[in-house]
């Protein structure tokens, strides 16, 4: 039988740049248990916590099991899945022709891509809302906060707890092409022309964006 595991990955910079983290937290899919870690990162963008997560989370689960990832970045999910294939071909360029950023980290993790990975995408920081993500973030915010690294367990009850909360989360997507694989968020259109989020990177045409005070962008960057 195929070993199943459910994670979620975040990350987290106080003030865009600022002192950074990543967190991610795996538990199996049966709930007998989990982990958790995070990492400092000095001074670093959200967009490269938001990869370094996935990345660390990546090369830290079982390669033969199933990965569910729950995310609530759609920059990192659809920069891995939607934007690859087409920044692969154009010889790692934006559909404006501008060089991709945070090439580095996103050829990293394409390197530890297979079918065998799913995606969700997660509101982020709701009351009630995912329990992994939760953790996730809280992880990350406080290793962005003490720029020191920590890790942990959890126990099969704790586990099981937060799988059974979240029971009816569906997948959007898996795999490195994964077209869509970020769910429209609450109050976001699909980008007509590519653009520049006020966080300083680039989105592509057909990219769920937001409006934020100085105009649109990424939804995370939205809600900063």
């Amino acid at each position: 039988m195929t070993n199943r595991m459910i994670a979620a990955c975040d990350g987290a910079s106080k003030g865009n740049p600022g002192p950074a983290a990543w967190g991610w937290v795996l538990v199996e899919a049966d709930g007998s248990g989990g982990r958790w870690a995070a990492g400092p990162l000095g001074t670093a963008t959200n967009n490269v916590a938001e990869l370094t997560a996935l990345e660390r989370l990546l090369a830290t689960a079982d390669p033969d099991a199933q990965l569910e990832v729950r995310m609530d970045s759609q920059y990192a999910m659809n920069a891995v899945t939607t934007w690859l294939p087409g920044w692969k071909k154009r010889g790692w360029k934006t559909a404006a022709g501008t060089p991709v950023a945070n090439r580095e980290l996103i050829v990293s993790i394409d390197a530890l891509l297979t079918d065998r990975v799913t995606f969700v995408h997660v509101a982020a920081h709701q009351v009630d809302g995912d329990p992994l993500n939760a953790l996730a973030d809280e992880a990350a915010s406080t290793a962005a906060i003490t720029q020191q690294a920590a890790a942990g367990s959890l126990t099969a009850e704790r586990a099981q707890a937060m799988i059974n909360r979240d029971a009816g989360a569906k997948p959007a997507g898996a795999g490195r092409a994964a077209p869509g694989a970020a769910k429209a968020a609450s109050g976001t259109i699909s980008a007509k022309f590519p653009g520049t989020c006020r966080c300083g990177q680039r989105y592509e045409a057909g990219t769920q964006i937001a409006k934020n005070p100085k105009g649109w962008g990424h939804p995370q960057c939205a809600q900063a």
